[in-house]
This record gives C-alpha cells, structure tokens and sequence, in this order.
C-alpha cells in the first residue's frame, strides 16, 4: 500500500525546503515535490543579500520576517554545514547605500532605531575610505549599515539538497504537479505520468509558478514571475569588501573576488528566463559607472532568475487556504526570500502544527484581495 504522507510540499526551493526542514525536525513525515531539479530557480539566480532592499521602504510585517530572519541566519548557515559537508558562506559584509536626500536619510534612520539596526551616515569621502574604488563624484551622502550579512546563493541552495537527501524528508525531482484532488479526507498529488502521491495536507511553495499551483488548488493567488537579469565580474579577493545599493541596483562582493552586479526589473518577462544583451551591457554600464576601475573588464557569467512577484507591497502568503482546508501557502516573497525564508518557513510550521507562533500571523493571511491584476507588476519597483 503507498505511503500517506503527513504533509506534501510542492516546490523544492528555499522556502519549500526550509519549511520541509521545520515539520521533519518536528517529528512530521514530510514528501517535497519538485518540477524540475531542486534549488535551481530564484534560490540559486538571487544575489544572497540577508537584508531588503531599501528595507525601511516596506511594510512592517516584511521587516518582522528580515529581523527574525538575520538573527538566525548565521546558525541556520552553521547547522546547514555541518550536515551537508557544504558551507553557505554566511559573511557579514556591511551594506553602503549611496545618494540618499536627507528625508530618505531621515525614514531610513527611524527604521533603523524601531529595528535595532546599526547604521551611520556617510557622505562621499567617508564611503571612498570605506570602498576606495568607488567613484566619489557619482556619490551624495547616504547610510552604511555595518551588520548587514550575505549567503552565497549556489552554496546554500547545494546545502539545503544535501541536507534534505541526509535527513527523513522525501524529495523526489522532476516530478511536476499537474493535479491536486481531495478525496477521503486526504490529497493526491498526481502528475503527467498518472502518478500521485498522497498526504494529509498540502503547503504550496511553488515560487514564480504559485500562481498556477493556486490554480490547481482552485484558488487564484496574486503571484507571478518577474524576471532580474545578473552578472558577474571577476576581481582579485576582498578588492571590494562591502556590498553596495545605488540607483535600485547592487554590487556584492564574494570571497573569490567575483563581483555580482544587479539586477534588471523585468515583469513583462513572464516564464523567459533567457539572458540578454542589452541587459549584460546596462548592468556593466553601471558598473563602470560607480566603479570606473572596472572599466573593460569582462564579464564572466551572466545568469538570469524568476522571482515570485506579487502585488501585496512584498508580504508573502503565509497560511491556509481561505476555501480549502488542508491547502497551505508559503509563497510570493518577491526579491527577499532568502532574507525571509528562515522566518517564513518557521511561522508556517508553527501555523500548521498549531504551535504558539513565533510571529505574528495576521499580515500574511490569504484574503479575498489576493487575486492578481497582473497588468499592475509593472509598477513593481521595491
């Protein structure tokens, strides 16, 4: 007779396999779903930064998840490498974020102080110490938050598949979900073979393609794929040390001396995940730009990634199903699920087992306001 499953999470990326990991360590039997091979979506596309972008720009209920998440992160990254031989090269880099006028400085300090966030403002000289190969005419003040860490994505995203395979979790790839039927108080997950798998409950993760898992469950989610555009540039080690924000993009330094240079913005993309021209020389623009010692340098990779949009102001759908008990969602984190994913997946457990939350639940619910005009990702700009 085939297993019944506690739980069946579909999508085997940073939030589906971080949410595996919180039910299994809770004793739950847990199957993972994936359509194509694990980790290889946005978890492995994503620059790494543990921190929002312009974090003071988004709601509160984001900022509970990123300050929850930094916290654990770095023990999350040691455990992690200790059980998959990988490590995540989890490094608190600092974060200098240029060209602020002084009300931003101002909402920017504020957030800091309710978040306990460190931060200092700069103007373009203190910056040049900071990063000497930084263009101090293309600089106005702005801040440097001195805590800020990075992952690298790759890294984490092999640890967690490891750690997954070692453990007690099920996790079967290429094994794409094309329907889910609830008969006999259970859930059959099937595929395009005719196979199914059965489990008590269901907790989609299913990144950029949540939308369409929504769909399959019968209810339409505001998500769907917005597509960023990297590259990277290689340079000796520690040649830059700090991660840098300006003008909506970043420069992130990793220990190897590859430069990471992004990203472009592109919604009207949908599920075209192919790398551009135009797009490699718009980012290398930038970067000679801000940091001219650059200049002529040759890219050496050039990737693009999905990220799970949504028009929820980037609070990810955290709960159960509004019309279908049993169904749950951890999906739609947008440009942060690797700074929000620790979080999400422990409120998610929590939720699921009916433990005392660690967060509060009530901004991530799935509310009737969840279906997607997707003529407004357009306007997607955090």
């Amino acid at each position: 007779m085939a297993k019944t499953y506690e739980v069946a999470i579909i999508g085997a990326g940073l939030i589906g396999l971080l949410t595996a990991r919180e039910l299994s360590r809770a004793g739950v039997s847990v199957v993972v779903l994936e359509r194509q091979q694990a980790g290889r979506e946005s978890t492995w596309a994503g620059g790494g930064i543990i921190s929002p972008l312009y974090p003071w720009r988004y709601p509160e209920a984001v900022s509970a998840l990123a300050s929850w998440g930094q916290q654990h992160y770095q023990e999350l990254c040691r455990q992690l490498t200790e059980e998959s031989g990988t490590d995540p090269q989890w490094q608190r880099s600092g974060l200098l974020i240029p060209n602020l006028d002084e009300s931003e400085r101002q909402r920017a300090l504020q957030w800091c102080q309710r978040w306990q966030n460190s931060a200092l403002e700069v103007d373009a000289k203190e910056m040049a110490k900071l990063e000497p190969l930084l263009a101090t005419e293309a600089l106005t003040t702005g801040l440097y938050l001195p805590e800020v860490a990075q992952l690298r994505n790759s890294r984490l995203s092999r640890a967690l598949v490891k750690s997954t395979e070692r453990s007690d979790i099920d996790l079967k790839q290429h094994w794409p979900v094309s329907g889910i039927e609830s008969r006999g108080g259970c859930f059959y997950c099937r595929n395009s073979l005719g196979e199914q798998i059965a489990a008590a409950q269901v907790v989609l993760c299913g990144g950029a393609w949540s939308g369409e898992l929504g769909d399959l469950a019968g209810e339409s989610l505001s998500v769907a794929p917005v597509k960023g555009q990297m590259i990277a540039i290689p340079l000796e080690p520690e040649q830059i040390k700090r991660i840098t924000l300006i003008d909506g993009h970043y420069f992130i330094p990793r220990r190897d001396g590859l430069l990471l240079v992004g990203s472009t913005l592109e919604p009207e993309a949908g599920f075209d995940k192919q790398i551009s021209h135009a797009a490699a020389e718009e980012l290398q623009r930038l970067a000679w730009r801000y940091l001219p010692a650059l200049n002529g340098r040759v890219l050496r990779y050039h990737w693009a990634g999905l990220r799970p949009g949504s028009e929820n102001r980037g609070i990810p759908f955290i709960g159960k199903s509004r019309i279908t008990d049993g169904i749950w969602y951890n999906c739609g984190h947008f440009r942060n699920g690797v700074v929000l994913g620790a979080a999400s997946a422990r409120l998610l457990a929590d939720l699921l087992l009916q433990r005392q939350p660690q967060l509060a639940s009530e901004p991530y619910r799935i509310n009737s306001d969840a279906t997607m005009n997707k003529a407004k990702l357009n306007n997607i700009t955090i």
